[in-house]
């Protein structure tokens, strides 16, 4: 029996350089697929235009749209197992899922692990394609009248127009009345450009390094862990400063022109029982970019690592503590109230007028920073799926060894 969730309101105004009637139409739905046991979420309808290239380059914003902020309810208890998704026109035609730069989902009462900002749940884009986990053994608990915010960049390379698109999002779950999973897991996600604000970063000529740092809120193991970079990236690490150890290091895999980014290395830990991490240590991410051109390319580059952590002996997953300064001020961030980096926003600037133009010293000013939560990809863990780039997956300390610590 489908079971129809209906969409809240629109709850801030899109930053994308389209006027608000274009999402007239624009919804997000969610089905409850209860003999399949899967959520399917759709977004649209959205026309796009074909992406153009200016003789400078233009950021992955600059040619992005951006559809409304927009949130649906889980309707029962239950526990995520994996995602799967596909983009369609309007006459129901399959078209190229290189159409999703990302796809992000929110769970706005729940805590990162290294930030009291709103937890991450899953992100999607082209070098994720399906993923799942082995649901007898992990599962991510998602209650019934659970708050899921959507937020989606997407974007036209394919060369050609496409009319009353839909992107649809099917969510596979285990339900919760069962013995199944065996292990609650959460996810959680560490991003070079943490703690709040946009996300990109500009890649100069030559080498680039970008990192953040932090702590934990609590003991567990990492079980499975990915991550979302760029073209032009050269790897991803995570590493306990405290122990000065390598945890793990993704690489992208890169496509047959040489230069696209089609997939990332997956860690699967839980196949070595995870990575122990301590609220005492310190973790560091970094990410590196090789620009070979001789100019630099603005907002070029990410990085992230994400993946599911299991708390240790049981504990609760913290809930956001509303007050928090660093919490509202993420949350204006990801309802796109507010853009620019950490400092910017920090500081009282980068407020968002009318149409998406952001507003600093009184002026407005047409920026198209970065959308926030850029690919975190919080569930990135298994094989691709149909018409999608696979990601590699390890279960080793290092993208592509294998190797046990």
């Amino acid at each position: 029996m489908k079971q129809v969730v209906a969409v809240a309101a629109v709850l801030s105004a899109t930053a994308a350089p389209l006027t608000a009637q274009a999402y007239a139409d624009y919804r997000v739905d969610l089905v409850d697929q209860a003999e399949a046991g899967s959520f399917v979420i759709t977004m649209g309808p959205v026309d796009l235009e074909v992406m153009s290239h200016n003789e400078h380059g233009a950021s992955h914003e600059e040619m992005g749209v951006f559809p409304p902020i927009l949130s649906v309810e889980f309707p029962r208890d239950a526990y995520l197992r994996g995602f799967s998704y596909e983009v369609v026109n309007g006459e129901g035609e399959r078209i190229s899922t290189a159409i999703v730069h990302h796809l992000n989902f929110i769970t706005p009462e729940r805590s990162e692990l290294f930030l009291p900002i709103s937890q991450r749940l899953l992100a999607m884009g082209k070098e994720t394609g399906s993923q799942s986990l082995p649901g007898w053994l992990l599962g991510v608990p998602v209650e019934a009248g659970g708050e899921l915010v959507v937020s989606p960049m997407l974007h036209n390379p394919t060369g050609e127009r496409h009319e009353d698109v839909e992107v649809r999002v099917r969510l596979d779950y285990v339900d919760a009345g069962g013995v199944l999973p065996f292990l609650k897991v959460y996810p959680f996600q560490l991003d070079v450009a943490f703690p709040a604000g946009d996300k990109s970063v500009d890649l100069p000529p030559g080498p680039s390094s970008y990192s953040w740092e932090g702590s934990p809120r609590m003991a567990g193991r990492i079980m499975a862990i990915g991550s979302h970079l760029h073209e032009l990236a050269t790897s991803i690490r995570l590493e306990d400063v405290t122990a000065d150890k390598m945890l793990w290091e993704g690489l992208p895999l890169i496509g047959e022109d040489g230069g696209t980014v089609e997939g990332v290395t997956i860690g699967k830990l839980y196949k070595r029982l995870g990575v122990v991490i301590e609220p005492d240590h310190v973790y560091r991410v970094t990410v590196d970019y090789e620009n070979p051109s001789s100019e630099t390319i603005t907002a070029g580059g990410m990085g992230v690592v994400a993946g599911v952590f299991l708390p240790s002996g049981g504990v609760a997953w913290p809930l956001v503590d509303t007050s928090d300064p660093l919490y509202l001020l993420d949350r204006k961030h990801y309802m796109r109230q507010v853009r620019g980096d950490y400092d910017l926003i920090a500081a009282g600037g980068g407020v968002v007028g009318e149409h998406g133009a952001m507003e600093m010293g009184g002026e407005g000013h047409d920026m198209h920073g970065d959308h926030p939560m850029d690919g975190d990809p919080g569930m990135d863990m298994d094989d691709a799926g149909d018409d999608m780039h696979e990601s590699h997956e390890t279960d080793g300390e290092h993208g592509g060894t294998g190797n046990d610590p």
